[in-house]
């Protein structure tokens, strides 16, 4: 909680409001709808888990899902790194930061690695 505090802190001090933060998050997070409709069935069905470093994780051996995976974390991370550079922060603090957003946001029975390791379901 003390990185997101300090993230939307710094935001705010740029003029960028929480909601608006908070909003262009959202967003960013979403994508395109046909990707996040993607990745709602790829949690839902148990697929992948989202991690506290606001990637995601394959569950399942599925090549298929293994390239999703991919593909998303490689758009997360363009995300983190824009975001990272614009607010003069850590890559893996924004990371987050979109881990907590994603969490809030997630339907019941989202898998999340923690940062132990374990798995849980929200």
């Amino acid at each position: 909680m003390r990185h997101f505090r300090t993230f939307t802190n710094s935001a705010m001090r740029r003029g960028l409001p929480l909601g608006l933060l908070l909003l262009s998050i959202a967003l960013c997070i979403a994508g395109s709808p046909a990707r996040a409709q993607s990745l709602d069935a790829l949690r839902a069905s148990g697929q992948v888990a989202e991690r506290y470093d606001g990637l995601i994780a394959a569950r399942s051996n599925d090549p298929a899902v293994r390239v999703s995976v991919e593909q998303i974390n490689a758009e997360r991370r363009k995300i983190y790194t824009k975001r990272a550079t614009e607010q003069g922060v850590p890559v893996d603090q924004v990371g987050r930061v979109y881990a907590q957003e994603i969490f809030r946001g997630a339907p019941t029975g989202t898998y999340f690695v923690q940062e132990n390791g374990e798995t849980v379901r929200k």
